[in-house]
């Protein structure tokens, strides 16, 4: 489980066979969980100063390649007793989402982001969501995209200051979203589902 709080932004040394290798002054453990542009990996080397991951090859079917090369974001998991901030990631990319336009405002700057209509389902308006392992806030909702307002603090410190129309982002709707929609399909298809049945959908989270 991650927050959408960014740790680090860590540099890209490899990516060859699935093996991602990232130069950090983060020093995880072999077998930690961490989040790469909020992609949920698992460490597999560490070495002085970077640290390897394996990227499945159900992954790399669903990520843009380009989404670990150069910079990238990195989160390590959560630990009991951590503070909680942000919003709970699960680190399991639902979408890849595409910038559509840009625009200042007063508050910062707009991002407007196209999706698969079939996921502005689980995007609300005021709601959360994770771009690029980022948590950050829906403001407005529209037919097939959504807008986001990044804070100057945010486009300082995370890569959506190099982002363009055109670039892909990663996206992890919210977990909630996802998780009342599948309790209110399952109970259109049983009418009254059992206690049991509602055990085993929370058991799927």
């Amino acid at each position: 489980m991650f927050t959408g709080l960014i740790r680090e932004i860590a540099k890209v040394e490899s990516f060859l066979d699935g093996k991602l290798t990232l130069l950090s002054s983060y020093k995880p453990k072999i077998g930690d969980s961490i989040a790469v542009n909020g992609v949920c990996l698992t460490v597999t080397d560490v070495a002085n100063g970077k640290f390897s991951v394996d990227v499945a090859k159900e992954t790399k079917a669903i990520v843009p390649k380009e989404k670990f090369q150069n910079m990238v974001h990195i989160e390590p998991a959560m630990q009991m007793g951590d503070r909680f901030e942000g919003h709970i990631v699960q680190g399991h990319i639902d979408t890849i989402g595409e910038v559509i336009d840009i625009k200042s405002s007063k508050d910062g700057v707009d991002f407007f982001i196209k999706v698969e209509p079939k996921y502005i389902s689980y995007i609300v308006p005021k709601g959360s969501i994770t771009i690029d392992g980022i948590s950050l806030t829906v403001n407005s909702v529209y037919k097939d995209s959504f807008r986001l307002t990044i804070i100057p603090h945010t486009m300082q410190e995370t890569l959506i200051k190099n982002y363009k129309i055109g670039t892909k982002v990663n996206i992890e709707t919210d977990m909630f979203a996802r998780y009342i929609e599948h309790i209110l399909e399952h109970k259109s298809k049983t009418n009254n589902p059992t206690w049991q049945e509602i055990d085993a959908i929370n058991m799927s989270y």
